[in-house]
């Protein structure tokens, strides 16, 4: 499997930036062909030390490192790209890696 992961930092308005995710981004998301699951972080995101500087953390789930890339170059997943801007003042990292699995 490959994974696409977003952190998602600090929004100036949480509400509003959940809102958006979960009312327009997800939709959008959900069309990218080739995207066999996704999920997001619930609650605090916390680290060893204390709090975290990212407020959600996003994972997209493709059964190849190819299948996920086709899907976000694909025209649903530009669209997803595009749209990042429209909700995530706080900024966004994102990761795409391939994964083994150990146990």
């Amino acid at each position: 499997m490959a994974k696409l992961m977003i952190l998602y930092g600090e929004p100036k308005d949480p509400a509003a930036f959940r809102d958006y995710y979960m009312n327009t981004h997800i939709p959008i998301l959900k069309q990218i062909a080739g995207i066999r699951a996704i999920t997001i972080s619930e609650g605090p995101i916390n680290t060893p030390e204390g709090p975290s500087s990212h407020h959600l953390v996003a994972v997209l789930t493709a059964e190849s490192l190819p299948a996920l890339m086709q899907g976000m170059e694909s025209p649903e997943g530009q669209r997803a790209a595009q749209d990042v801007p429209n909700f995530a003042d706080g900024g966004a990292e994102v990761l795409i890696f391939d994964e083994q699995h150990i146990i």
